[in-house]
């Protein structure tokens, strides 16, 4: 998955795409019921409501398991998880209910499906991934050794370009130090940008955040390497070093999990 920057904004191409539809479709609506219809104008605006609910509830339906440990994590929009199915069912669902009669309804399909056309475009636009190589650097470890990724082939890795100042990389950290002594099918790299051994140490001590493999990439290497444009980026590697897809902004386990597994089943 591809990231957008505009101006001073750094975009996951996924939430741009879903951003670009939802503003597409309250257009198109906004046009419709000067119009054609009104009613279409308080629709478009309850529909969006009810869309981004369901497919938050979906996503978190299709994984209880992982939210079950910690139902507030329901809230965490921020980490990414969404059911595009349970969006459009619901949409639809709604549509039926509060948009009565053929030609309301014709009109208010139409417009759904035009945002899902922008929708499903500008997301295969952005979500395919160049399988670039591993770079051959060694980097200086926090251990005061150096390595490579090389080092880590054999299985898929996780790496993480992270930094102490960025509030989503704080964030998401505890989970991924979590998720890297569960999984032992992975190496998780944790590679800090720009920043030097003593605050990377000093962040872990006064965090509590267990961490190996951490590499010091302090002229941001990894970021130009990888053409990534704004922290925290993760990016997963398959068991040769070619990198597979990204996941730009804060990552939640499921996702995370889930991309792991797909990885795997290529490697296979």
């Amino acid at each position: 998955m591809t990231a957008i920057s505009l101006g001073p904004l750094v975009f996951a191409g996924d939430r741009l795409a879903a951003i670009l539809a939802i503003v597409a479709f309250l257009g198109i609506a906004a046009i419709v019921a000067g119009r054609i219809d009104p009613r279409i104008g308080n629709w478009s605006l309850v529909v969006v409501v009810v869309g981004f609910v369901a497919a938050r509830l979906g996503h978190v339906a299709a994984n209880w398991d992982s939210f079950a440990e910690a139902p507030l994590r329901i809230f965490a929009v921020q980490e990414g998880g969404f059911s595009w199915i349970a969006a459009i069912a619901a949409a639809a669902l709604y549509t039926l209910y509060a948009c009565r009669g053929a030609k309301l309804r014709a009109w208010s399909f139409g417009t759904l499906a035009i945002a899902f056309v922008i929708w499903n475009t500008a997301w295969q636009l952005t979500a395919t991934t160049n399988a670039v190589a591993a770079p051959m650097a060694a980097f200086a470890t926090l251990n005061g050794g150096e390595a490579r990724l090389s080092d880590f082939e054999g299985k898929p890795v996780v790496l993480n370009l992270w930094a102490s100042w960025c509030p989503p990389c704080r964030r998401e950290m505890p989970m991924m130090a979590q998720m890297a002594k569960e999984r032992g099918d992975a190496f998780f790299v944790f590679a800090n940008q720009g920043e030097g051994a003593d605050t990377v140490r000093r962040y872990l001590e006064q965090t509590g955040v267990e961490i190996d493999n951490v590499l010091l990439d302090q002229a941001n290497s990894f970021a130009r390497h990888y053409s990534v444009a704004g922290y925290p980026a993760t990016l997963f590697l398959d068991k040769t070093g070619t990198l597979q897809t990204m996941h730009f902004g804060e990552i939640s386990r499921e996702i995370l999990a889930s991309t792991l597994s797909d990885i795997a089943q290529k490697d296979d």
